[in-house]
């Protein structure tokens, strides 16, 4: 019997790291960005944990999805498995927008190494349109997918930038941004296409993620978009054990933007929940 042909796997991501001992801290990063966001937290975790920040697909300094169809969640989840086995049989697991999302679908897979999984407002949008289709958020979020994959279809890169941008940092952002900066900001758009498709297509319901065995920390920021608080209230329903921190002021890149609240919470939460 002839051998099914494999199927073609990603390279291995650029991994960012910080630090030697101590429980490691995995870092997933939103899109549109890279590892470089994190930083700050990484050196500030690095004194007590080793701290490992990917680039992810088509980001930073990572290959891009190039295979013929969609991109799944679980396409993401299986490119950072050295990564995954680097970080030893138990480690914390923290996720920003997409990061988050992936870090959602990460958490199923590697569930019993987990010491704790933070998330600042996964862009899980299959379960927004799964569970509110009509509501505020799921409208704006299938409207602008849309209108930033035409955009990039039809080779508009700084159009689509910039309708990106806006729509997660406010109205002008992009246009306030020195010229200098703004090729930083198209380089991370390619990859954006794919990662609607991920986010839009992903089967998993809702109910999974009731079974993770770890503390899990919910992060949003008050002023974010309906689309990413609509996703939160979706997972604040089954998360186990549950903690909530919302960001006075700040909104969906509350990350980049906030870093001191923000990192100051995620350092928390993993010293408290830290089996070392």
């Amino acid at each position: 019997m002839l051998a099914m042909p494999s199927l073609p796997l990603a390279p291995s991501p650029f991994v960012r790291e910080a630090g030697y001992d101590g429980t490691p801290v995995v870092l997933l990063h939103s899109s549109a960005s890279s590892s470089s966001q994190w930083r700050a937290l990484m050196e500030s975790l690095s004194a007590q944990h080793r701290v490992l920040a990917p680039d992810l697909q088509g980001c930073g300094k990572s290959a891009p999805w190039h295979f013929q169809r969609p991109l799944r969640l679980d396409d993401e989840v299986d490119a950072l498995a050295a990564m995954f086995e680097r970080a030893g049989p138990r480690f914390h697991l923290v996720g920003h927008s997409f990061g988050g999302a992936v870090a959602l679908r990460a958490a199923l897979r590697h569930a019993d190494r987990l010491a704790s999984l933070t998330l600042f407002e996964p862009v899980l949008f299959s379960l927004l349109m799964a569970a509110a289709p009509d509501s505020e958020g799921a409208r704006e979020i299938d409207a602008i997918s849309r209108h930033t994959t035409q955009l990039l279809d039809a080779g508009q890169l700084e159009a689509a930038t910039e309708a990106f941008v806006d729509y997660w940092m406010g109205a002008g952002r992009y246009a306030s941004t020195p010229e200098a900066k703004r090729p930083n900001l198209q380089a991370g758009l390619p990859a954006v296409k794919g990662h609607w498709q991920a986010l839009f297509g992903e089967p998993t319901p809702l109910r999974a993620w009731a079974s993770l065995p770890c503390p899990c920390l919910l992060m949003t920021g008050e002023r974010s978009r309906a689309s990413a608080l609509g996703v939160a209230a979706q997972l604040r329903q089954v998360l186990p054990s549950l903690s909530t921190v919302d960001i006075p002021g700040a909104g969906h890149m509350a990350p980049v933007t906030h870093p001191e609240p923000v990192n100051a919470a995620i350092a928390a939460f993993i010293a408290e929940h830290d089996p070392n």
